[in-house]
């Protein structure tokens, strides 16, 4: 049971951030992108990001508003902690 859940919600996190990736502008996608490959900005093993060098925390504050609203929301779905669903978003991308 536990692995069927922890099946589902991954499927559900990558459907919901394939579709928040294609829900932000280009130029924003690009930016996060290229924050990640330069290393200032990093995933956590918790699902949210990290701002490596301090000069990006206003971007990633507000793509962690984001993540949280949508691990909170599944979570509630789930019956798991938010702690939970972020872990397997982190699995998912890293």
């Amino acid at each position: 049971m536990f692995l069927a859940r922890r099946r589902f919600i991954a499927r559900f996190l990558a459907a919901a951030i394939i579709g928040s990736a294609v829900a932000l502008p280009l130029a924003a996608q690009n930016k996060l992108d290229d924050l990640r490959a330069s290393g200032a900005v990093g995933e956590t093993y918790d699902g949210f990001l990290v701002d490596r060098n301090g000069k990006n925390a206003a971007t990633v504050e507000k793509i962690n508003d984001k993540r949280r609203d949508i691990y909170r929301k599944q979570a509630k779905a789930e019956g798991v902690s938010l702690e939970a669903v972020g872990q397997v978003y982190a699995e998912q991308i890293m």
